[in-house]
């Protein structure tokens, strides 16, 4: 912690528009200026506060249930948190998590009321605040579930790719699988591997080798309809959802995707030219009876079965 306040840090901050800046400095000089790591819990749920925390820099999260449950809403620099706890005695609400290096100034609760009873219009601006939050209630929720259902999302793509994941492919498969049955719809599963991936990493580098997988994710969807579904299952493996497929397209599309894949250099970020890589892939049918698991069993079975008939095809 550090006494350096300055204009600058209060300047902008809504809380402490229209105050004296001389005013604001001098009850405010004797508070602590705290600096925070990414990830550092700034409140904790249930947690006994006396202050009021403006945030002079950085970004934290809200959290409900833990500091690592899903966020319910973001903070940023210029806001206010804690206000509550100070005019009610009441406890912390929720989890507040800093997202990056951060600084908050610590206003206690002696100069909380001191501005409050020598200011107006710190007095007027926090009223407002709190009056805006009641009224904006209704839109926060809105806001806090937009907010989750983005998180979510987010927790579903992967990051290097930017397809779906693992995660998403567990969430989802069964449940396409059952509706597909019961619609009396076909659904066929590909599943596919980068042939020699340590080697071209090894040779090339990891960068390079990133830049190969999205490559390969790239070419996959540009060699799909739209409808179908492709996800990264980890490390240099990959899964195809074809809603509507029988096992013989999906052996085309599989196919397609191969040749697309196989004749396409990987460019790196850096501008490099690489040669293309090749994929083995296992393209099955989903029967009635058969679960998510049972399907990727049965098409990473093919998948390897490509691998030992000498790679770069299909197995059905």
């Amino acid at each position: 912690m550090a006494k350096t306040l300055t204009t600058n840090d209060i300047r902008d901050l809504y809380i402490l528009r229209r105050v004296s800046p001389d005013l604001a400095i001098k009850e405010l000089s004797n508070c602590f200026v705290r600096k925070l790591g990414r990830n550092e819990v700034l409140l904790s749920a249930g947690q006994s506060n006396r202050k009021l925390y403006i945030i002079l820099s950085g970004t934290f999260t809200v959290h409900l249930d833990s500091p690592k449950s899903d966020p319910v809403a973001i903070l940023d620099s210029g806001e206010t948190v804690g206000e509550l706890s100070v005019i009610d005695d009441s406890p912390a609400s929720a989890f507040v998590v800093s997202t990056c290096e951060s600084r908050v100034l610590e206003v206690d609760e002696k100069s909380f009321w001191n501005l409050i009873n020598s200011s107006s219009e710190f007095a007027g601006n926090m009223l407002h605040l709190l009056a805006y939050r009641m009224r904006s209630s209704d839109n926060t929720i809105t806001e806090n579930i937009r907010m989750r259902r983005r998180f979510e999302n987010d927790a579903m793509v992967d990051v290097l790719t930017g397809m779906k994941n693992r995660r998403w492919l567990d969430k989802q498969l069964s449940r396409l699988i059952v509706r597909n049955i019961r619609s009396q719809v076909p659904l066929s599963v590909i599943m596919f591997d980068v042939d020699h991936f340590k080697k071209f990493n090894d040779t090339y580098g990891h960068a390079a080798g990133d830049d190969a997988l999205s490559s390969v994710a790239t070419m996959a969807v540009k060699n799909l309809k739209p409808a179908d579904l492709v996800a990264r299952y980890g490390g240099e493996e990959f899964v195809i959802v074809l809603s509507g497929a029988n096992a013989e397209q999906a052996y085309s599309a599989a196919e397609r995707v191969r040749k697309a894949v196989g004749g396409s250099k990987v460019v790196t970020r850096d501008g490099r030219v690489l040669p293309p890589v090749t994929i083995s892939l296992g393209a099955v049918q989903a029967e009635p009876g058969e679960d998510a698991d049972s399907v990727l069993r049965k098409a990473d079975d093919a998948m390897y079965r490509a691998k030992s008939f000498g790679r770069n095809c299909t197995c059905g």
